[in-house]
């Protein structure tokens, strides 16, 4: 298994501000962590991807990539709305690991998603072989899918399968209709089912909805774009690495062998050259 999305940090207040007093992030999650987690979960290669936006999350990731064939992929951070932003891309991507860029667009207004200068950052990447990963909710597909249709030529992997507003026993029509809008576009080339058991309210969680969220993600994308991640250490709200793995790996054991290859292994590594 390839673990498409996981994150890591030193745990600081002031650098990781949206993580609340006692929560069980609050904590480092670094390589021995991360280590220990995935190998008793089977997993054997991970895509570390940006918890902060700051060129220096890429080259601290970077940094820890290098010291573990485990991690196999690192999407980072950098500022696409300024001018000079090609070159932190032109010097990341010398890194044999460097994979892609993510901007935390779920925080953003929906008229950050169409700046210009947003736009012209985003039109960079595809020079430099990367990828970008779309973060949003699920209210921001509208205008998430007039960002893919400006940059036919970038590569976009969907994270979290647009955060849907996951409620039990039932598909969101919004979602669904979105996320139908989105796989007619040939650069959306993955979408990780990863993310899903912390967008229930709190106190809800049912392994049918989540299974009925992934076999909708599959018709809808094709066995081709799917691809599994755990959103560690953030899924730690509602449930472990393993449990998540294992959950995972239950739902998709109905398809082929060949199915459950691609989403929970080949894909991953074909998406981001791993």
């Amino acid at each position: 298994m390839i673990d498409s999305h996981h994150h890591l940090w030193a745990y600081s207040k002031e650098e990781y501000g949206w993580i609340p007093d006692g929560s069980p992030l609050a904590e480092d999650q670094l390589l021995p962590e991360l280590e220990s987690v995935t190998l008793a979960a089977g997993v054997k290669g991970t895509v570390a991807v940006q918890a902060r936006q700051l060129v220096e999350e890429s080259d601290f990731l970077l940094d820890l990539a290098a010291q573990s064939d485990l991690i196999r992929g690192v999407v980072g951070w950098v500022p696409l709305i300024d001018e000079d932003v090609d070159e932190d891309l032109a010097r990341l991507a010398t890194k044999p690991k460097f994979k892609g860029v993510r901007h935390v667009l779920q925080d953003e207004t929906d008229e950050y998603f169409l700046r210009d200068d947003f736009h012209r950052g985003l039109a960079m990447i595809p020079a430099h072989n990367l990828r970008y990963d779309l973060l949003l909710f699920q209210r921001q597909l509208p205008v998430a899918i007039q960002l893919v249709d400006r940059q036919p030529e970038l590569g976009i992997v969907v994270d979290h399968i647009a955060k849907p507003e996951a409620h039990i026993g039932r598909i969101e029509e919004a979602w669904r209709r979105g996320m139908r809008e989105l796989a007619k576009r040939d650069n959306v080339i993955g979408v990780k089912f990863s993310g899903l058991i912390t967008e229930f309210p709190h106190g809800e969680i049912d392994i049918g909805t989540v299974e009925a969220y992934f076999h909708e993600t599959l018709e809808v994308f094709g066995s081709e774009r799917v691809m599994f991640g755990t959103d560690w250490p953030v899924c730690l709200l509602r449930s472990s690495y393993r449990d998540w793995a294992k959950m995972v790996s239950s739902t998709v054991s109905s398809l082929s062998d060949a199915e459950q290859e691609k989403i929970l292994t080949a894909n991953a590594i074909r998406v981001y050259q791993l």
